[in-house]
């Protein structure tokens, strides 16, 4: 097989919607780049699960092949779970070779695709001063990632913003409805939450549950398949290849 396949790794979850968004992603991501298979395997709660999906490649033929993580941060999964799921899975497949491509964020094109959720959601571009964003995310218990989040916010911020503060559904604090809390009683007069977030699930509803009670006057959809999240996707793709390229080329 000439051209590497990518082999996308989600989180997994009970609710249905989210292994649809992850395999609306993973479809756009191989329509974007004709010719390039494009799998996709879950952690947990969906099928298949990593070490089906990798014996489905060797299966096929596949010698090489990038196993690109669908995290927004370096977190436990990232660290942890997927490079000993990876190890377990290819210990009795000699013959594949495994390229596993970065995390995702932090990412100026993910910055975009919350710029084009805000949008889809109503804010219009004069909005912006007006304006205070909650940075949304699923929050960890690793502070690598909580500090990525809180810089995006800071830079965000930059960009026109009335304000622009980071929360979390989980393990780190604020929650989105205190965030949002915050910035009333500070005095911005619109508030928008901004999910940092791939797919729905669980944490994504405690989003926006968060941001429903809080009153915020907007609240964006998930990231999913957005365009920015799919070129982003094969940007990742690519710079794993790269430091193999010539291994690859005599493969």
């Amino acid at each position: 097989m000439s051209t590497p396949p990518l082999l996308v790794i989600a989180h997994g979850s009970r609710d249905p919607r989210h292994a649809a968004t992850v395999h609306a992603l993973t479809r756009r991501v191989a329509a974007a780049r004709p010719g390039l298979r494009v799998d996709t395997a879950f952690l947990d709660f969906n099928a298949p699960s990593v070490p089906q999906a990798v014996s489905r490649l060797a299966a096929d033929g596949v010698r090489d092949a990038v196993a690109l993580p669908l995290l927004l941060t370096r977190a436990f999964h990232a660290k942890t779970d997927i490079p000993a799921v990876l190890r377990e899975s290819t210990a009795a497949l000699p013959s594949l070779r495994l390229h596993t491509a970065d995390v995702l964020g932090p990412a100026p094109l993910l910055t975009a695709a919350l710029e084009r959720r805000l949008s889809e959601a109503g804010l219009r571009p004069g909005d912006r001063p007006s304006t205070g964003v909650v940075l949304a995310s699923a929050g960890s218990t690793d502070p690598e990632a909580s500090a990525v989040i809180a810089a995006i916010a800071r830079e965000w911020r930059h960009t026109g913003w009335c304000a622009v503060r980071p929360a979390f559904a989980s393990a780190s604090l604020p929650r989105t409805e205190d965030a949002v809390r915050a910035l009333r009683a500070e005095g911005v007069r619109r508030i928008a939450v901004a999910p940092y977030v791939i797919a729905p699930g669980f944490l994504p509803d405690r989003i926006a549950r968060g941001a429903r009670e809080a009153g915020a006057d907007v609240l964006a959809p998930v990231l999913g398949a957005a365009p920015e999240v799919v070129a982003l996707l094969l940007r990742r793709y690519g710079q794993a290849l790269r430091p193999a390229a010539g291994q690859l080329l005599s493969a």
